[in-house]
């Protein structure tokens, strides 16, 4: 779509140096990430010993040229200054390949979150939660939507700092400022963010969205700090959108009038939400519902949640309004950053290492099941197979259960060889 393409940012950017050869200048320490762009490699350089991230892009083929979600990367990341954005340093050139060099961060959150032993405080899910609306403040001010918001693409480093990141699918926009209009001008893709935090609005097939879309995926995040798991699991456009209706409660005619004239509300939205639109339950009751008590996630907090995830993306508040609820502003406790907690982290932690963790262990698992399987294979081999039953009888007279042999004084094979396993452990244990 022509609007898609647009590109402008109308603040002051200063262009991104290029140069040549990334390995020459930096040692690659190990892959971080991995996505259908490319590769991501935490690098340092030799010379100066700051560490990087190395954004390598992939180019199918020469006459692809440079890719389209690289570009945008680039285009909007190079006017983009502030605490809570990553920084682009630089771009490198390599023979079959361009490379982003980005700060370099230890974890994302998503990383941190698959972690059991690591747990953050109240304070600090206000403090992740700030940082998260600071950052999307930010790049709305400067008229950028990013379009991907997700645990994975919100970064940490070891001071507790939060950073938005991955801006392939972001773009300009052009702000809607009639409360009830929809500019039929603009024409935006929908099939943007993933599933899990995808507002409404794009679920019902609207193309003509602002910085709301953002601000429902920051609510979804804000919840996933409290329950360390995403709250909306849709197997599909039309699963998510019953998620919606069940977690938060139906829509009502009253409160977004302009839903059912949306190009795919009527394909997609449930049976349940037939009725005349009046709410039997409110939004609050049917989330309270889900999140447990008000000591599992406290009630200024879920009112936080709620006017990030309130259904009328007009009626949504925005990541300024957000920063000024009270939750953030008088209420207690006051935002910790979790330095502390994750300057005592063992490893550093992204999607990909937590990936490639759970899965090191389950291969570990199906090799020690194989091992184990082996060894008492041999040990029947070596042993043989006595000759008796193992069936259980119940005897007429007294109903207690007797071996059915002569040889009930002798132990069964599984006996034998359960006790010749917890031996060969034992010498291992002690060797």
């Amino acid at each position: 779509m022509q609007a898609d393409n647009a590109f402008i940012i109308e603040h002051s950017a200063p262009s991104i140096p290029l140069r040549a050869g990334p390995d020459e200048v930096y040692d690659r320490v190990a892959q971080v990430g991995e996505g259908t762009y490319g590769q991501v490699f935490k690098a340092k350089s030799d010379k100066t010993g700051i560490t990087v991230a190395l954004k390598k892009i992939r180019m199918e083929s020469e006459r692809d040229g440079f890719p389209i979600t690289a570009l945008r990367e680039v285009k909007l990341l190079q006017g983009l200054k502030h605490e809570n954005v990553v920084r682009l340093h630089e771009m490198m050139l390599s023979k079959h390949s361009i490379y982003m060099v980005f700060e370099y961060l230890q974890h994302d959150l998503n990383g941190i979150l698959a972690q059991p032993s690591i747990t953050f405080s109240p304070a600090h899910i206000k403090s992740l939660a700030a940082q998260l609306l600071s950052g999307l403040a930010y790049l709305h001010k400067h008229r950028i939507l990013h379009r991907d918001l997700k645990c994975s693409n919100l970064l940490l480093n070891n001071e507790g700092t939060l950073k938005l990141a991955d801006f392939g699918l972001a773009r300009t926009y052009v702000k809607q400022t009639r409360p009830s209009a929809r500019n039929k001008t603009l024409d935006y893709t929908n099939r943007v963010v993933t599933l899990w935090y995808r507002a409404p609005e794009l679920l019902f097939g609207e193309t003509s969205y602002d910085d709301a879309i953002d601000v429902w995926g920051a609510g979804c995040i804000f919840l996933e700090l409290f329950l360390r798991k995403p709250i909306f699991q849709g197997m599909d456009e039309i699963h998510q959108v019953q998620l919606l209706f069940e977690i938060l409660g139906p829509v009502s005619k009253d409160e977004w009038p302009e839903a059912e004239r949306l190009p795919w509300f009527d394909l997609i939205r449930p049976a349940s939400n037939d009725g005349d639109g009046t709410l039997i339950k409110s939004h609050k009751e049917h989330l309270r519902n889900l999140v447990g008590s008000e000591e599992q996630v406290p009630d200024d907090a879920l009112e936080v949640a709620l006017a990030l995830l309130t259904y009328n993306p007009r009626k949504r508040v925005s990541a300024v309004e957000g920063l000024a609820l009270s939750y953030f502003t008088t209420n207690s406790p006051p935002a910790e950053k979790p330095a502390a907690l994750l300057q005592a982290v063992q490893g550093e932690w992204h999607e990909f290492e937590s990936r490639k963790a759970r899965r090191d262990a389950a291969a570990q698992a199906l090799q020690d099941h194989v091992h184990r399987e082996k060894e008492q294979q041999r040990i029947r081999s070596e042993i043989g197979q006595p000759q008796m039953s193992d069936k259980v009888t119940i005897t007429p007279s007294t109903q207690e259960p007797v071996q059915d042999t002569t040889m009930s004084s002798i132990a069964t094979p599984t006996m034998i060889i359960d006790e010749a396993l917890q031996r060969k452990e034992e010498r291992e244990a002690s060797a």
